[in-house]
C-alpha cells in the first residue's frame, strides 16, 4: 500500500484525499474542455490522457465538453476533428456536451448576479477600462458605471441581449474589487456583444459568456468534481470560486479546480494561434501536416496512439513547466512500431546491380518473416530477378576494414536471398556509378539448410527487384524548427527558427507487396525506418511518410 501511495501523482493524492474526506466514487466526475477554435496538439494529449485516465483508474465518467463561447473563432470542422483524436486515442466520453448547451441557465445567472447587486453593464471603451485596471501594485479605480441601479442594469443587459445594441458598446462586468492584488478580480467582464453567428445556436444569441464566467458553472451543472486545468489558470481559480459561491445549492457537488503544468515539446510550438499561423503562411500544408504537433498531424505522421498514450505517461504531471525533448516521445513511437510494424524493402536512394550470372528473364520467389518480434506476423513471397536496385550509399569501389557492405571483390547477403559478389562497375562520363555488376551464389540461398547458405558475411543489404519494383513517393521529414525552444526568446520571431529542410521528396522503389498496403498502415523499411503509407496515395502512386528513423540520430548530433 506504501509502494503504491508513492506512485500516485498530485492530483490523484488531491483525489484520495477528497474520497477519505467525505467524497464517495460515485461522486467523482472528470471532463476533457477543448475550446472547438483549432485542432488539438500534443499537449492536449497529455490533458486527454490525465483525465480520461483518471476515469479509467477510479471508474469514474469524463465529459467531452466544447467551451463553445466565441463564434468569431469556432467552427464545426474543430468540433468534429476533436472528437475524432479522442477517439484515435482510444478513449470514450460518458457525455458530449457544450457550453452552449447552457446559455440560457447562464444568462440567467447573470440576470441573478445583478439583481444582488454583484453585476453591472458597463459602456466605456475596452481602452478606458484598462486604464482603470490598475497595475499588481496599484489599486483600480471604480468605472462610472458602477453604482448604476438593478434596474438600470437588467434594462440595459436585456437589451443587449435583443440586439439593440452595437458590438464594444456596452459588456456587463462583475461587481468584486477593484483594489484585489489579483487584477482578474477587479469587475472583469463576464458578457460582450459580438454578433456572429454561432455554429451551434446560429443567430439565437448576439451576447456570450466569457470563458471565466462560463468555465466553473459548467463544472456545476455537468457536476465535475476536479476540473484540470494547465498551470496558467491559477490566477483564475479564486474567480472561479467567487462564481460559484453566489450559485452553489449545499445539497450539490461543488467542483474544485486544480492546477498541473504544461508540458512542452521540443523543437515545435503548441500555441494554436502560432500553429495557424504556420498554416496560413503556407509553412505546411495544413493542421494535419505531418511535420506540425497535432494530434492530427501525428497520427498521419505515423505515431501510433498507444506511443502517445505511453509517452504521456512517462512525463506524467508535474507542478512546474519544462520542456521535454521530442526525441522521448520518437522513443516511445519507435518503441511501439518495433513490436507491431510488418518488415518491407524499399530503396530510396537506387543503384542498379546486375546479377551476371542469374538466368535471364527468371523471376524466384523468396520466403520472408513479416515481423521477427510477432510469431502471428506470417510471411510474403518476395521477387528477386536478375536486375536489382540497392542504395547507393550500400556500394563503394574502395572501402576500408570497417565498411561491411558492397565493395569491388566483397561479399555481402542480400536480405532473404543469396549471397553476392561485386565484381565490377560501371560509370557515367562525370564518374558516377551508374551500375555494380556481381555474381551469386546460387546455393547460398536464405534458410535453405545448405553449407553454403550458412557461410558467414558481415554485410546483409536491402534490395528491389527492377523487374517487380513499385515507384513511391516517399516524404522525409525532419523538425519543422531548428531551434530547440522555438518559443522561448521573446525577442525573436519563433517563424525565424522554421527549418527550411523539414521536408524532403525522393522517389523510392518498393516490394510489390506494399501495394496491397492500407491507408494509415505503419511498416517498418528494412535497415530505413519506419514509414506509414499517407492518405494522398492512390492505387497507382503510393506515397509514404517517415514516421521515425531506426535509431535517434538527432541525439548523434548533439553529442
Amino acid at each position: 500500500m506504501d509502494k503504491e501511495e508513492k506512485s500516485l501523482n498530485f492530483i490523484e493524492h488531491i483525489i484520495e484525499d477528497d474520497l477519505k474526506n467525505g467524497y464517495t466514487p460515485s461522486d467523482l466526475r472528470f471532463r476533457f474542455p477543448p475550446e472547438p477554435n483549432g485542432y488539438l496538439h500534443v499537449g492536449h494529449a497529455s490533458s486527454i490522457c490525465l483525465n480520461f485516465g483518471l476515469g479509467l483508474r477510479y471508474k469514474a465518467p469524463v465529459n467531452l465538453r466544447f467551451d463553445d463561447t466565441n463564434p468569431a473563432k469556432e467552427e464545426q470542422e474543430f468540433v468534429d476533428a476533436i472528437k475524432m483524436d479522442v477517439e484515435w486515442l482510444g478513449f470514450e466520453w460518458d457525455r458530449e456536451c457544450y457550453a452552449s448547451d447552457y446559455f440560457q441557465q447562464l444568462y440567467d445567472w447573470a440576470e441573478l448576479l445583478i439583481n444582488k447587486g454583484l453585476a453591472y453593464v458597463d459602456g466605456q471603451s475596452s481602452e478606458e477600462m484598462a486604464a482603470q485596471k490598475g497595475t499588481p501594485t496599484q489599486a483600480g479605480t471604480n468605472s462610472p458605471f458602477r453604482n448604476t441601479t438593478v434596474e438600470e442594469n437588467l434594462d440595459l443587459f436585456r437589451r443587449m441581449k435583443a440586439g439593440e445594441f452595437d458590438e464594444g458598446s456596452y459588456v456587463l462586468r462583475a461587481k468584486i474589487d477593484m483594489a484585489s492584488p489579483n487584477m482578474l478580480m477587479r469587475d472583469p467582464v463576464i458578457y460582450r456583444i459580438l454578433k456572429k453567428s454561432h455554429h451551434r445556436t446560429g443567430n439565437d444569441w448576439c451576447i456570450y459568456p466569457m470563458y471565466d464566467w462560463t468555465h466553473g458553472e459548467s463544472d456545476y451543472l455537468e457536476q465535475i468534481s476536479h476540473s484540470l486545468c494547465t498551470l496558467e489558470f491559477l490566477p483564475h481559480r479564486e474567480l472561479y470560486d467567487w462564481f460559484l459561491n453566489q450559485l452553489v445549492s449545499s445539497d450539490k457537488l461543488r467542483p474544485k479546480q486544480r492546477e498541473f503544468a504544461r508540458r512542452n515539446l521540443s523543437h515545435t510550438v503548441v500555441s494554436k494561434r502560432k500553429l495557424a499561423r504556420l498554416v496560413e503562411d503556407g509553412v505546411v500544408t495544413g493542421w494535419d501536416d505531418p511535420r506540425m504537433p497535432t494530434i492530427s498531424g501525428m497520427r498521419r505522421r505515423g505515431y501510433p496512439p498507444e506511443a502517445i498514450r505511453n509517452f504521456a505517461d512517462t512525463i506524467g504531471i508535474a507542478k512546474r513547466e519544462n520542456v521535454v525533448d521530442v526525441s522521448l516521445l520518437e522513443f516511445h513511437v519507435r518503441d511501439h512500431l518495433n513490436k507491431v510494424a510488418d518488415r518491407y524493402m524499399a530503396v530510396l536512394d537506387p543503384l542498379k546491380v546486375v546479377i551476371t550470372n542469374y538466368p535471364e528473364g527468371e523471376t524466384e520467389w523468396l520466403e520472408a518473416e513479416n515481423n521477427p518480434e510477432d510469431t502471428d506476423a506470417g510471411s510474403r513471397k518476395l521477387p528477386l530477378s536478375r536486375e536489382i536496385f540497392i542504395e547507393k550509399a550500400d556500394f563503394r569501389e574502395e572501402a576500408n576494414r570497417k565498411f561491411f557492405r558492397l565493395k569491388l571483390g566483397g561479399e555481402v547477403r542480400l536480405k532473404n536471398g543469396y549471397i553476392i559478389k561485386a565484381e565490377s562497375c560501371e560509370k557515367d562520363a562525370e564518374g558516377n556509378i551508374t551500375q555494380v555488376n556481381c555474381t551469386y551464389d546460387p546455393l547460398s540461398k536464405s534458410g535453405s539448410g545448405t553449407p553454403e547458405s550458412l557461410r558467414k558475411v558481415k554485410g546483409t543489404l536491402h534490395w528491389v527487384s527492377t523487374d517487380h519494383a513499385v515507384k513511391a513517393e516517399v516524404r522525409i521529414y525532419d523538425r519543422l524548427f531548428s531551434h530547440e525552444n522555438p518559443d522561448g526568446d521573446k525577442e525573436v520571431d519563433f517563424m525565424d527558427y522554421v527549418n527550411p529542410d523539414s521536408l524532403e521528396t525522393v522517389t523510392g522503389y518498393c516490394e510489390p507487396a506494399l501495394l496491397d498496403l492500407e491507408i494509415g498502415k505503419q511498416v517498418q523499411f528494412q535497415r530505413m525506418g519506419y514509414f506509414v503509407l499517407d492518405t494522398d496515395s492512390k492505387k497507382d502512386q503510393l506515397v509514404f511518410n517517415k514516421t521515425v528513423g531506426l535509431r535517434d540520430t538527432w541525439a548523434k548530433l548533439k553529442n
